[in-house]
């Protein structure tokens, strides 16, 4: 028993626990109705036909149990069209982790995170946001969005320099030189859609999402007019997708903001 994942060890029953059990058969449901509903809303398919699920040699692996995710979020965490629904491969175990914690405590909300997370605990959510953190599928090819010069302007020097006189940082200072990240938990930015990050700026602005205090993309956010969250969104989209994508070592000193992702 020793050897087998906290995750691995509940559903074997090697931590017994008639709740999790009890709950088990309402998590399976709620994964079932969540594909459903979203192949029905969004068009996202649900991998319910049996030929289109994918076999496993060990039915009780990571890469099985991680199934309720990669309806949205792609077999390997790449992404999918869905603009909304982001590439979760290769960011920092430790923010993935704090946004499944965030998601099933209510504290970040999108219903069907909120329902798929919300009786996992603590140690299955971390394996969950180890193994994707793990994962180094190919980027999905971007496209050059048909924009004016002066967006793309904007946008660079929001991401590259800053803007001084309003107290915004440059996005590479936190989310390092290649905008792949920073550990413990700060994502990568190169490879998300610009409607995703478009959305997430926005929440930050208006109060619908929030991180662990001190917030420091709530400071950041509400220093960026609606103008600039497009352009450095769209800005980000045109940038090469880097060969190695893995977040940088942890680099505190020089972070601009007290940062409570980074404890």
């Amino acid at each position: 028993m020793q050897n087998l994942g906290l995750a691995e060890q509940w559903d074997r029953g090697g931590i017994a626990s008639p709740l999790w059990r009890t709950h088990t058969h309402l998590r399976n449901f709620v994964r079932l109705a969540v594909a459903a509903a979203l192949w029905l809303v969004l068009g996202v398919p649900s991998h319910a036909d049996e030929a289109a699920m994918p076999s496993f040699s060990r039915p009780d692996s990571m890469e099985a149990r991680v199934q309720g995710c990669v309806t949205c979020h792609g077999q390997s965490g790449q992404g999918t069209l869905n603009a909304y629904f982001p590439r979760i491969a290769g960011k920092p175990a430790a923010y993935l982790y704090n946004q499944l914690v965030a998601f099933r405590d209510g504290k970040r909300a999108y219903p069907p995170m909120n329902y798929l997370v919300a009786y996992l605990p603590d140690a299955y959510l971390r394996e969950i946001a180890d193994y994707f953190s793990r994962q180094h599928p190919a980027f999905e090819p971007s496209q050059r969005p048909d924009v004016e010069a002066a967006v793309l302007m904007r946008g660079s020097a929001i991401a590259l320099t800053g803007d001084l006189n309003r107290q915004i940082p440059a996005c590479i200072t936190c989310h390092g030189p290649g905008l792949t990240g920073m550990e413990p938990g700060i994502p990568g930015l190169v490879g998300l859609r610009p409607a995703y990050v478009v959305a997430q700026l926005t929440r930050w602005r208006t109060g619908g999402r929030h991180a662990a205090a001190p917030d420091c993309m709530k400071r950041i956010a509400d220093r960026l007019s609606e103008h600039d969250v497009y352009a450095v969104a769209t800005w980000l989209s045109t940038q090469p997708l880097p060969h190695d994508p893995s977040p940088m070592a942890a680099n505190l000193p020089r972070m601009p903001l007290a940062c409570g992702s980074q404890k």
